[in-house]
């Protein structure tokens, strides 16, 4: 799974900063708010190939629930009727 191989790669280097912020002497709130705004652009530079795996998978993952969809002729025989009638009550009111 691309999506917790990338989920736990960012997870990890927001850690290592966190670790490494604690040690330069950061204290306080401003540690993790520091260690996330970091985290997250030293993710965003360094994390291109798992990223673009986790969209692809997220991607396929969607494409193949929208193909197992599948509409029954009668809805569609249903809705074309309704569309039909609501046509017919908008045209007599206008």
């Amino acid at each position: 799974m691309p999506l917790l191989l990338y989920t736990l790669l960012r997870l990890a280097l927001f850690g290592v900063i966190l670790g490494l912020l604690y040690v330069v002497g950061m204290r306080g709130v401003l540690l993790p708010i520091v260690a996330l705004v970091l985290a997250f652009a030293l993710s965003y530079l360094t994390l291109r190939k798992p990223r673009d795996a986790a969209m692809r998978w997220i991607a396929g993952r969607a494409d193949r629930r929208a193909a197992e969809r599948v509409v029954a002729p009668k809805i569609d025989v249903d809705a074309a009727h309704e569309d039909a009638r609501l046509d017919d009550e908008l045209r007599d009111r206008g």
